[in-house]
């Protein structure tokens, strides 16, 4: 599911390079043809990747082998990259001070960044409507990894696709594609169901499709989960997008 994804947000420029994946990674395919990491060099391209430019290499050496002195952690640097070279994995440019990504390497975070992003802008190209998943949770960076700068990344990342899944709703519901808006809100719902701008996303998507008894179901059973979980109410606002909702229906022509 995550690689069907990820092809779909490749543009056919970008299909044709090497694509990194971290996400249930890492590992890398070449013309989808996936090809192992060495696990001695697994966390150096890792890091690397996910620093997005040039990165020191004592940052690099200090932050992944941070035991022992600085001249032991330039020498674990220098082995992972031989690894990764030795296993055709050369996909990190190395001078003397700086480590990077070669360019035109795909890397799947930053093509799920930038397509989380245009949701939320606007600026949603026809193939960002193409992309759909079935969950969040096989979005997962490097599952099983607890570093501390995973972990900082991960809980980005996992937020990050939780705001593109309710653009995208709103998106697909503009487009007039109410089904699949409501579909992308239940999946932001289902990864977390105590955020409130999900829940609004998915209220405002049944709206539009005119499902009335289904927003209105879904308020209460957001609401029951609140007053159960932190004691309070959902916010006055949400509750106004139900009671408009709810006079504009008793306003239409033999509603009374």
């Amino acid at each position: 599911m995550t690689a069907d994804l990820i092809d779909v947000l490749l543009s056919p420029e970008e299909a044709a390079r090497p694509t990194l994946h971290l996400l249930r990674g890492p590992y890398l395919t070449v013309s989808g043809v996936r090809h192992e990491i060495p696990e001695g060099g697994k966390r150096l391209l890792a890091f690397v990747a996910l620093y997005g430019g040039r990165l020191d290499r004592r940052i690099a050496a200090g932050t992944l082998w941070p035991a022992g002195d600085d001249d032991r952690a330039a020498g674990n640097l220098r082995s992972a990259l031989w690894r990764l070279r030795h296993a055709d994995i050369d996909l990190i440019d190395v001078t003397r001070s700086a480590l990077s990504v070669r360019a035109g390497v795909n890397i799947d975070v930053q093509l799920l960044t930038r397509w989380s992003t245009r949701p939320i802008t606007c600026t949603a190209l026809p193939h960002d409507l193409l992309a759909t998943m079935s969950g969040v949770d096989g979005l997962t960076l490097l599952p099983g990894w607890y570093d501390d700068w995973v972990l900082v990344e991960r809980e980005r990342l996992r937020h990050r696709i939780l705001h593109g899944l309710e653009g995208l709703s709103r998106n697909l519901v503009r487009a007039g594609r109410c089904a699949d808006g409501v579909d992308a809100a239940m999946i932001a719902v289902a990864a977390e169901p105590l955020r409130e701008s999900a829940q609004r996303t998915l209220l405002e998507a049944h709206l539009a499709e005119g499902n009335w008894a289904e927003a209105q179901r879904s308020f209460l059973a957001y609401r029951k989960l609140l007053m159960r979980e932190l004691g309070v109410e959902p916010d006055a606002q949400l509750a106004a997008v139900l009671d408009l909702a709810a006079r504009q229906q008793l306003a239409q022509p033999g509603r009374r």
